[in-house]
């Protein structure tokens, strides 16, 4: 998370046998949440003003309903990963936000 407050913008990406999708979350200077899809990638576009609020405060999550050409929205919703308590947790949780729980 602290990369992403820092650089404005984060990617990852998942393998599967025939291709990879890509995915990131980048800051941006529009006034409202958004998404886009090109050559398999996934790109969420978070306000600045919201991203600043989101990783500075205990706000959990932002959210929006993008309208798309065909009249239909697409939910979009991008949400905090706190540390799970539970000691048989394996993964690498050093970037996560700190669990406001007492148990996962």
């Amino acid at each position: 998370m602290t990369i992403l407050a820092e650089k404005g913008r984060l990617e990852e990406e998942t393998e599967f046998v025939n291709g990879i999708l890509v995915y990131s979350i980048r800051q941006t200077d529009s006034a409202e949440l958004s998404a886009d899809f090109i050559q398999n990638m996934i790109t969420l576009n978070v306000p600045e003003t919201s991203m600043q609020n989101w990783a500075g405060t205990d706000q959990v999550g932002i959210d929006a309903n993008l309208l798309l050409p065909n009249g239909n929205r697409l939910y979009l919703l991008l949400e905090k990963d706190f540390k799970c308590i539970d000691l048989e947790v394996t993964e690498d949780q050093s970037d996560y936000f700190e669990n406001p729980l007492l148990t996962c």
